[in-house]
């Protein structure tokens, strides 16, 4: 099933696929640095550019909580949020700005209260974050805007992955599912691409895409080779950017890098490069005749034959050319052409 975001962005299981970037916490608490991420994401390659609806009140109510483990050890998670926050008063300069440009922008919202502010700026596409595939409260929300989802599904098991898809079913079955390792950043190993046919197989939706949180764009380019509908990726104005996401955020030239590639993934099979087109010329074969063909006399095995360069008809045409009778007399060595026959 192919869902049309706009007339030039749809995504689908024989489509190109699409690069989502992700703003999250790159702008290190500036509204300039937020809108600018926004145009550059654009301008580096990125068909749709995602930002993040909450406040740190929208996502803990215990202020003295702190991580045990992982990238942000030892962090207090209120003050993680408070820090990592796209306020919500940014968004209307923002989505006024993507409009301006004609960038597809879109988020995450991480409650009712976030989502009922994002609703005024009529997003075209909807996501729901890993953490909350569990609240099937937001998720049926969100569905009943009867918009496209994309649903990333990390720390989640298939039959979670599953209940959250069929409450979205209620409503419409415009449905992106993201395979996505919850771990920052990601080690490659730690991925297993299999489980993208396991999802497929359990939710019976097609489009399934990548959450990438590794380093670099290496995985993303593996996931590309599986025929993924979409990667997201985190995105950062440059490496001197310093926030509780930028390690695993790629800059500009990957972005480009990455859009790139999804192009060298998605071309038609039977399509050419320029280089291959010139090499057909000289090592494909053609039919050309080893004797001296008389007006009037059959092509036989004793009279043609398959040679380099390929200059007339094709050598796959060798079978249907025999028993046929020329029109003209044919000279030794040259090659068959089609107004002969």
């Amino acid at each position: 099933m192919n869902i049309i975001i706009t007339n030039n962005l749809i995504i689908g299981p024989k489509k190109r696929t699409l690069i989502i970037a992700e703003v999250s916490a790159n702008h290190c608490g500036s509204k300039k640095k937020f809108l600018k991420h926004i145009l550059l994401a654009k301008k580096s390659g990125a068909d749709l550019v995602k930002i993040q609806s909450y406040e740190a009140e929208d996502m803990v109510v215990d202020k003295n909580f702190k991580i045990k483990k992982g990238l942000w050890k030892n962090n207090n998670l209120w003050d993680l949020y408070k820090k990592a926050q796209t306020p919500l008063r940014w968004h209307e300069e923002a989505f006024n700005l993507a409009k301006k440009n004609n960038i597809e922008l879109f988020s995450t919202p991480f409650s009712l209260r976030s989502l009922e502010y994002l609703k005024k700026f009529n997003p075209k596409i909807y996501k729901i974050s890993s953490f909350e595939i569990s609240d099937l409260n937001l998720i049926t929300e969100i569905a009943k805007l009867k918009k496209p989802i994309i649903i990333s599904t990390g720390l989640s098991s298939l039959s979670e992955i599953k209940r959250a898809v069929d409450i979205i079913k209620k409503f419409h079955n415009k449905i992106i599912i993201l395979y996505c390792v919850s771990s920052y950043p990601t080690k490659l190993e730690e991925f297993n691409f299999d489980k993208i046919k396991d999802i497929k197989r359990v939710t019976k939706i097609n489009n399934v895409g990548f959450s990438d949180h590794s380093l670099g764009i290496e995985a993303s380019v593996a996931a590309m080779s599986k025929g993924v509908s979409v990667i997201e990726k985190h995105f950062k104005l440059n490496n001197n950017i310093k926030s509780p996401d930028s390690i695993f955020s790629i800059n500009p030239s990957q972005l480009k890098d990455l859009r790139n590639f999804s192009f060298s993934f998605n071309k038609i099979f039977n399509t050419f490069v320029e280089s291959e087109k010139k090499n057909s010329l000289f090592f494909r074969r053609s039919i050309y005749a080893i004797k001296k063909i008389k007006k009037g006399e059959k092509l036989t095995k004793e009279n043609i034959a398959c040679f380099r360069p390929f200059a007339g008809i094709c050598a796959s045409k060798y079978f249907k050319l025999l028993g046929r009778k020329s029109k003209k007399m044919i000279n030794k060595n040259s090659v068959l052409k089609e107004s002969y026959f």
